[in-house]
């Protein structure tokens, strides 16, 4: 066998190797995009927690004042 025939399946790994690694930095790039639009979603959802927490108080005033009103009429 030739060097020439003996570097082929050398080269052929060499190429898929570097392939695979731009899909693997392609990942993990995705990855690091998912992770940040988690995290503000998460951020966002806790918001939105509080504000329930916050809107049920005041509704739960709201039903006792209407509670009492109709009980003093």
């Amino acid at each position: 066998m030739s060097d020439t025939a003996q570097h082929v399946p050398f080269l052929a790994v060499a190429v898929e190797n570097g392939e695979l690694r731009a899909q693997l930095a392609e990942v993990q790039e995705q990855c690091i995009e998912l992770a940040v639009d988690a995290g503000e979603l998460h951020a966002e959802i806790e918001a939105l927690r509080r504000e329930l927490v916050e809107v049920r108080a005041e509704r739960d005033a709201w039903q006792s004042r209407c509670e009492k009103a109709a009980c003093g009429s």
